[in-house]
């Protein structure tokens, strides 16, 4: 199946299936503790939009647990990159109607969280089509280590995500039933 296809029927599939749930803060200190994060790293976290699993629960309480938030902006020709942010900060929408900081600081995320529209047991993600992430990845991956998480939903994992030279396989996928490692 091709990925315009499987994209097209997972993205329906979340708008039937969607609860308002969001990722569990103890799972994902289970991954952080694994790796003995300390505080004050950078998390480059996403809003959530057209249904995608809730950031903001754990991006919150990162931020009173004194880590750095950053979200993404994005620019023509599939451009992205991380800018601080905070919560007592406002955000304005996006041409494409993504809530996102007003430019401050640009930082390079030590932890990113990262949207999907689907997943698989490999952590091959399925995104809306851009490859900002998979862009995003690769380039920070070549200045520093970066622990990549998805977040997804658990019916959105499938047997085999196609898969291409410029996909990204994550480091871990978080749904609100497991760890994938």
């Amino acid at each position: 199946m091709s990925k315009e296809i499987l994209r097209k029927r997972l993205i329906n599939l979340r708008k039937t299936k969607y609860t308002n749930q969001s990722i569990s803060y103890v799972q994902l200190k289970k991954i952080l503790k694994r790796f003995k994060f300390k505080k004050n790293l950078i998390i480059g976290g996403y809003y959530p939009i057209n249904n995608e699993i809730g950031s903001l629960e754990i991006l919150k309480k990162l931020e009173n647990n004194n880590f750095r938030i950053s979200l993404p902006i994005t620019k023509k020709k599939n451009i992205m990159n991380f800018y601080e942010w905070s919560f007592k900060d406002p955000l304005r929408s996006s041409k494409r109607g993504i809530p996102e900081p007003y430019k401050k600081n640009k930082v390079l995320p030590d932890i990113l969280l990262v949207p999907l529209v689907g997943f698989d047991k490999n952590k091959f993600r399925l995104g809306y089509g851009g490859g900002f992430y998979d862009r995003y990845i690769s380039k920070l991956s070549k200045l520093k280590n970066v622990l990549t998480i998805g977040f997804a939903f658990p019916f959105q994992e499938i047997e085999k995500i196609p898969v291409n030279k410029f996909d990204q396989q994550l480091d871990f996928i978080l749904t609100n039933k497991k760890i994938i490692r």
